[in-house]
């Protein structure tokens, strides 16, 4: 089946532009659009879409407070939308709290078509669209400017060793691939892992958990490996 995507943006030659490429994908369905949130929320809402592609800012109700209530308990029968957070920034405030709220990540406006027919892809496959560098940065960007624990402290007490080892990894920006190249172990062993953080910590996605591994302090911005000696002690021990 296809993906069905609202598109969410207030000016109408952009809009245009994504409805006009998305709609000629095979596997992408546009099934709404709107020019702000307020109207965003309504069409969401009839159209019950897999995934929103929404504009930060907009006038009457920007993208970040539409993404916040619709990714909130809003609709009775629990059904949440995918939200994919277009920008003209590649350092905005709104990315981070957008990022924090459930958001499964951003794109930035100038993305070519290809990159942005995959992006919606991917979050409606489940996945975070954490790639691409400029993501790091951002949330780098952010976590920085807030107070950091010294220790992952109590809220990670759920996790094994391994499964903040991957934890670590994963706020690094590194894909379930690269995770068990780096780790030795099976892919399909990392995503277990994966799906057990996510459990265990109540989070949506993956970019909750980045989100997480920063503000915890279990990764320091700028700093995307583990040192040394803790990953000589992790490499090897077992599951």
């Amino acid at each position: 089946m296809a993906v069905r995507v609202v598109i969410v943006d207030d000016q109408p030659v952009v809009r245009a532009g994504l409805v006009a490429f998305l709609t000629a994908q095979p596997d992408l369905d546009v099934v709404g659009e709107a020019a702000d949130g307020y109207a965003a929320i309504e069409v969401v809402g009839a159209q019950r879409p897999d995934v929103v592609l929404m504009d930060v800012r907009m006038p009457r109700m920007d993208g970040l407070t539409a993404a916040k209530r619709l990714l909130s308990p809003t609709f009775p029968d629990g059904y949440v939308p995918k939200v994919l957070m277009l920008t003209t920034f590649d350092i905005d405030d709104h990315i981070y709290e957008a990022l924090s709220a459930g958001a499964s990540g951003f794109l930035l406006k100038d993305a070519l078509p290809e990159e942005l027919a995959a992006a919606v892809r991917v979050v409606a496959a489940g996945e975070a669209l954490l790639a691409p560098s400029v993501t790091r940065r951002m949330i780098e960007h952010f976590v920085s400017a807030r107070p950091m624990r010294p220790e992952p402290g109590d809220r990670l007490s759920s996790l094994t060793a391994r499964e903040r080892e991957i934890l670590t990894l994963m706020a690094g920006g590194l894909s379930n691939h690269e995770i068990a190249a780096d780790l030795v172990i099976a892919e399909q062993t990392v995503k277990s892992h994966v799906s057990r953080i996510l459990m265990k910590q109540g989070l949506r996605d993956r970019a909750q958990a980045v989100v997480l591994g920063y503000e915890t302090g279990l990764v320091r911005p700028g700093r995307n490996e583990m040192p040394r000696t803790s990953r000589d002690e992790a490499i090897g021990r077992r599951e």
